[in-house]
């Protein structure tokens, strides 16, 4: 447990990114100074510590990790590619959490249990492969195993993925707002980084 979300952000910052980022699994790794504002907000209202934690697409662990850093009494990680799972094995190991930290290779479709809390960064669903169709899986899960989510998305989409939380019978508690740095590790990418406007929404059953 730490007492300064800038202690939290130091931690999180030993947590590698993708090695072999998948452009059709729109791998990109959370920012250490967002994932640990996002934990802390949410161990605020009191949605981690004691807590079971699930992150959906959970990467290289940032959210997963940092759960258990922050008391969750158990966090699960979930990603459908096992070069991100066994990183994110890896550094729970290193970091000293893997007794109430696990990892799942897994398509989240596949996955059900039953959770207090889910943390995800879902694909944008900016390639066309995944368009209209990614972040939705995400959030149909979410709701399908836990009664609280928090879930990031494309600011531009904020209108449709609040009525379609809605329709889901769920209810918008909390909003944030962060400014997403994409960097250049594609090789369609032009520019060194694009900031993105995203939003975070917490989400109720």
């Amino acid at each position: 447990m730490f007492n300064k979300k800038r202690q939290l952000e130091m931690a999180l910052q030993d947590i590698p990114p993708h090695n072999n980022p998948k452009i059709d699994l729109e791998q990109y790794s959370t920012p250490s100074i967002i994932a640990a504002d996002v934990l802390w907000n949410a161990h605020s209202i009191g949605d981690i510590d004691g807590m079971k934690v699930v992150d959906l697409g959970c990467g290289t662990g940032i959210f997963t990790i940092g759960s258990s850093m922050m008391g969750a009494r158990e966090s699960v990680g979930v990603d459908i590619d096992d070069e991100a799972v066994s990183i994110a094995e890896s550094q729970a190991l290193k970091m000293g959490v893997q007794d109430k930290t696990r990892f799942v290779t897994s398509d989240i479709r596949d996955f059900s249990e039953i959770a207090d809390t889910v943390i995800q960064n879902p694909p944008f669903g900016a390639q066309k492969a995944n368009r209209g169709e990614a972040d939705r899986l995400f959030m149909v899960k979410a709701l399908e195993i836990a009664p609280v989510v928090y879930s990031f998305h494309i600011y531009e989409t904020l209108d449709f993925v609040t009525n379609f939380f809605k329709k889901e019978g769920a209810d918008i508690s909390h909003v944030f707002h962060y400014t997403f740095p994409i960097p250049r590790i594609y090789d369609f990418h032009r520019k060194d980084k694009v900031d993105i406007k995203v939003v975070l929404l917490r989400v109720e059953i």
